[in-house]
């Protein structure tokens, strides 16, 4: 069977979920090298085809949030149920919270510089631990950045999926006299 309109409409489905996740971290103001590391690609296993996607490691916790210490949290799933983020901060010692280091250049890069009473400058050093405790104990948010996409790409896959499969069904036949 010619499967030229099934791996077309699997392509587009691709270019769609990523063009959408890209488009909410944007809107998140979560741009850069997540959005730039966001891809897909159709591979054919046999007589399956596999619609692949990327994203950078830290994309997962964008999108599902990590659960702090004290707070748990939430993200919408592709079925758009909320389901508690599979990612958390723990309570023992040394996983509860980021390492202050991480946050020095994002510091830098906001513009944030923690000054005394008389507006001298001082070390970002404590600064960046009272950020990384905070972010220990409350967690950080699931803005389901891919998850939305991709409910509402399998949302209208079923029906232009049927319409593809028929092309490529009608265009494989053939007359016998």
């Amino acid at each position: 069977m010619d499967t030229a309109n099934i791996e077309r409409y699997l392509n587009s489905f691709g270019k769609q979920v990523v063009n959408r996740s890209k488009g909410n971290l944007q809107k998140a103001g979560k741009g850069g090298k997540l959005e730039d590391s966001v891809s897909f690609k159709v591979v054919k296993e046999g007589d399956n085809y596999l619609v692949q996607f990327y994203m950078s490691y830290y994309g997962q916790f964008v999108d599902k949030g990590v659960s702090g210490t004290e707070k748990k949290r939430t993200f919408k799933d592709y079925k758009n149920k909320v389901i508690a983020s599979p990612y958390g901060y723990k309570k023992s010692k040394g996983h509860s919270q980021p390492p202050s280091k991480a946050l020095d250049g994002w510091a830098v890069k906001k513009g944030i510089a923690p000054r005394d009473a008389k507006g001298r400058f001082l070390k970002r050093k404590t600064l960046t631990f009272l950020i990384a405790r905070s972010i220990g104990r409350n967690g950080i948010q699931g803005i389901s950045f891919f998850q939305k996409p991709l409910s509402l790409g399998l949302k209208q896959f079923g029906k232009a999926f049927l319409g593809s499969v028929k092309e490529d069904i009608i265009n494989s036949l053939t007359t016998v006299k």
